[in-house]
């Protein structure tokens, strides 16, 4: 289970962390808590796609839950085509598990980080989840909040992807 007393990687004004980060082989999740999600960092060119989610009224990686007999990969996929209608060109490439204390509680819980490129852009349309997409450098401002704790892991990927 992600440690506590550690310090975090990364935080938010929530309370969330992100504790840890492990890199290992898809398939081996830690098995000390939950994983009930999947993130993707889909990359085209230097710039990351972020979502800005409405509910959360901040950006962040596309992702969410796992869905009953949905692999973490097969979650990751479908996440990143309904939150902004892209696909990655090729299939994507496990990073690791990172670690969440979640909440006042700081509720324990993993999940599974992919990445990928995309080399051309798709159409995107608003739902009732997501407002807006955005390829993102990870530098430059974005209007609103920023969900550090995915821009931290945006970072990570990037060493896994090659263009």
């Amino acid at each position: 289970m992600p440690d506590p007393s550690a310090q975090p990687l990364a935080s938010d004004a929530r309370g969330n962390l992100l504790a840890s980060f492990t890199p290992g082989v898809e398939g081996t999740p830690p098995g000390d808590a939950p994983m009930p999600m999947a993130l993707t960092a889909l990359w085209h060119g230097d710039k990351v796609l972020m979502v800005y989610d409405r509910f959360r009224e901040n950006w962040e990686l596309p992702g969410g839950m796992i869905e009953p007999g949905e692999s973490p990969r097969q979650a990751a996929v479908r996440e990143l085509f309904e939150e902004s209608g892209q696909e990655p060109d090729g299939p994507l490439r496990f990073v690791g598990y990172p670690g969440f204390l979640l909440g006042a509680a700081q509720h324990a819980e993993y999940g599974a980080l992919f990445t990928g490129n995309a080399l051309g852009l798709r159409g995107f349309e608003a739902n009732d989840e997501i407002a807006s997409l955005c390829w993102w450098d990870l530098s430059t401002s974005l209007p609103g909040r920023v969900a550090h704790l995915d821009v931290y892991l945006a970072r990570l990927s990037r060493a896994t992807v090659s263009d």
